[in-house]
């Protein structure tokens, strides 16, 4: 095999090859349901049937054994560098992450948001947006952040009178953010580095002040939203006393500390980071916010880390090997040379029209498959159009990364606001036009991200980027009040302008 460079030698290596794709997408479909598998499927079948299509979009035809084999024996389908970023790299960072969330650290983040933000109006709301933005740094997927924060603040949260839809918002849209806030950030990120070749810590530097950007877009629609109904705070009897804030924070601290002390000041890889991160996170399981050592309570997480990490780890490789046959299929065609002529010819050699074409096709996309598998689909199709367009990889690539978040908070399908009306009651599409409104920060961003292209070089140019920053968190203030707020029609008019006159003020230096 290792000798045939992708070229299927009898039939038995083409029936070995098919069982091998159908096992491939049958394995996504039990992890994540049949979107992903049929989109894999019809790529499929235009690879082998597409050279009957007439027109620009047909294909000249290959050869079945040599297109079965480049998708399954050679580097150009399921074995390819995605395959092995998800192995090398991807794996052991969901193995911390469920090593963290079996211990005390998600309590951890909890009391800390609480801690912070429970006496401040709308507060048990910004408690949710601390907690999530927390615990999505370290779970990278928003449905499994919002059922589990939201389990604590959606009841908090309903018992103070939030409305609601307003509750369910809050938490469907800051649980969404946490798959862009560093330092983990979910599997996107890695599958960035491999792309872009990029280290992880320029892309964690890179995406930090957008993410920042993101949540504080929140916490000023919650203030604005205060404005309308009394948000109170958490009483503070049911606030956590400072000694079991700080007791609980170092259960997440602790391996955090390692883990970036690791990358950062001693210089490892972020794989051996991760493993000595791994480390301290297994030690603290055997010990409780008391604090004291307890031996099968400890062997007991240790035994829910490990089948969280598999599981998590089955699901990310499903994704990734799923939409890895996508992907070949589009090299083997030509298929994804084809779309980015498309884009660069409809949107007629401009950036900004290619950006929205880009923006369209990201979102949907992400309302069939998961957020990582729209955007490696994404940017193989519409990267390089952007990049030949004057961006620069990874601005294009973030661009990308960005909008295939959408569809965890955008109608008709958005799995976050889907989680989070089910666990409170509320109807899905009240909740989503709130999650919008809310978070109009994921919508704005990423193209403030292009017009203010010094927001992501904080490594390189801080000023620079912390001026960008101030602008951009202007407007954004601006733009949530403008949508929110209760002030008069011409007022938001005026509101609106100016937020998206210094989202954007980039544009003039």
């Amino acid at each position: 095999m290792r000798n045939q460079y992708g070229f299927l030698e009898d039939s038995f290596q083409v029936a070995l090859a098919i069982t091998l794709l159908l096992i491939t997408m049958e394995g996504a479909r039990r992890m994540i349901g049949w979107p992903l598998p049929l989109v894999a499927l019809a790529a499929l079948l235009y690879g082998l049937y597409g050279q009957y299509i007439p027109g620009e979009f047909g294909h000249a035809g290959t050869p079945l054994r040599s297109f079965l084999g480049t998708l399954v024996v050679a580097e150009g389908g399921i074995w390819g560098s995605l395959t092995g970023v998800s192995v090398g790299v991807v794996a052991i960072f969901v193995i911390f992450g469920a090593i963290l969330n079996a211990g005390e650290a998600g309590q951890g983040f909890m009391n800390v948001a609480s801690a912070a933000a429970g006496r401040l109006v709308g507060g048990a709301a910004k408690v949710s947006v601390l907690s999530s933005a927390l615990f999505g740094s370290i779970s990278g997927s928003a449905s499994a952040n919002v059922a589990s924060t939201g389990a604590i603040t959606l009841p908090a949260m309903s018992k103070l009178g939030y409305p609601k839809r307003l509750a369910a918002a809050v938490e469907a849209v800051a649980s969404s953010g946490g798959q862009i806030m560093p330092p983990l950030m979910g599997a996107g990120a890695f599958v960035m580095v491999e792309l872009t070749g990029v280290p992880y810590a320029q892309i964690m530097m890179a995406a930090l002040l957008p993410a920042i950007l993101y949540f504080l877009t929140v916490w000023m629609g919650i203030n604005a939203y205060a404005q309308r109904y009394e948000l109170r705070g958490v009483p503070e009897d049911e606030r956590p006393d400072h000694r079991t804030v700080i007791v609980t924070s170092a259960f997440f601290m602790v391996p955090f500390s390692v883990l970036l002390l690791a990358m950062f000041a001693v210089g490892f890889t972020p794989q051996y980071a991760a493993a000595l991160a791994i480390f301290a996170g297994g030690i603290a399981l055997f010990f409780d916010a008391t604090p004291g050592f307890n031996l099968r309570q400890g062997l007991a997480r240790l035994g829910d880390a490990m089948l969280n990490a598999g599981k998590q780890v089955a699901m990310i490789a499903a994704i990734i090997l799923c939409a890895s046959i996508i992907i070949g299929v589009l090299g083997i065609t030509g298929l994804g040379v084809k779309i980015t002529s498309v884009i660069l010819s409809g949107s007629g050699g401009a950036l900004w029209p290619a950006l929205f074409l880009t923006a369209l096709a990201c979102l949907l996309l992400g309302m069939e498959v998961p957020t990582t598998a729209a955007y490696v689909i994404c940017v193989s199709v519409a990267g390089p159009a952007l990049i030949e367009l004057g961006l620069e990889p990874l601005q294009a690539h973030l661009f990308v990364f960005w909008f295939a978040l959408l569809s965890t908070i955008t109608p008709p399908v958005c799995g976050a606001v889907f989680i989070a009306a089910g666990m409170i009651g509320e109807n899905w599409l009240r909740v989503a036009l709130t999650a919008m409104a809310l978070g109009v920060g994921l919508y704005v961003i990423p193209l403030s991200m292009i017009a203010n292209d010094s927001l992501i070089r904080l490594n390189t140019e801080p000023v620079a980027a912390l001026v960008a920053f101030a602008h951009v968190a202007l407007g954004l203030s601006c733009l949530s009040f403008a949508l929110i707020g209760r002030s008069s029609l011409a007022v938001r008019i005026v509101l609106f302008g100016a937020g998206m006159f210094f989202a954007f003020l980039g544009l003039l230096y």
